[in-house]
């Protein structure tokens, strides 16, 4: 294969994904993973869904990093449904390669809960994919939208910012 078919197309930034402010850290939470056969479309290309599964399961597994098991939230009655998702693909990811989904919790905006994302090669040479995923406290007896965290949940996540600081 040639070198000029090797290369991939890049379009260029655009502002639908806003940054979110960096922690001076710049501390990010590694999952590895890697591009298996049914995750793939006819030309052996990494569909798009698998990377919102592969984005959920770092989130997931950040957690329990610190000790937290999410159904451990979920028993506490809040639920954390995803209100807001916005993903930029920068280059395809192929069957067979590995790759790291990074990511980290931005401070706590009332009950908005930001995570950033981005999967890069194992070396972080090439970047696949950015993205912020937002999420928001649901009281599950009653649910509705928390006003605010319980304490107890805004403390483990609390611990999630100050990880690396």
């Amino acid at each position: 294969m040639s070198e000029e078919n090797q290369k991939q197309a890049q379009l260029p930034e655009t502002g639908a994904i806003a940054p979110l402010p960096q922690k001076k850290s710049g501390n990010w939470f590694e999952y590895p993973v890697q591009a298996y056969p049914h995750q793939t479309d006819y030309a052996g290309i990494v569909w798009h869904g698998t990377y919102i599964t592969w984005l959920e399961e770092a989130r997931i597994e950040s957690l329990r990093s610190i000790g937290v098991d999410f159904s451990e939230l979920v028993a506490l009655g809040c639920d954390l449904p995803v209100v807001e998702l916005s993903i930029r693909y920068h280059k395809a990811l192929r069957m067979g390669m590995n790759a790291t989904v990074k990511t980290r919790m931005s401070p706590i905006d009332g009950v908005r809960l930001n995570w950033e994302y981005r999967i890069e090669s194992p070396d972080g040479r090439d970047l696949y994919l950015t993205g912020v995923v937002t999420l928001v406290a649901l009281d599950m007896e009653k649910g509705k939208i928390m006003r605010q965290l319980p304490p107890s949940v805004k403390d483990v996540f609390a611990r999630l910012t100050r990880l690396g600081e």
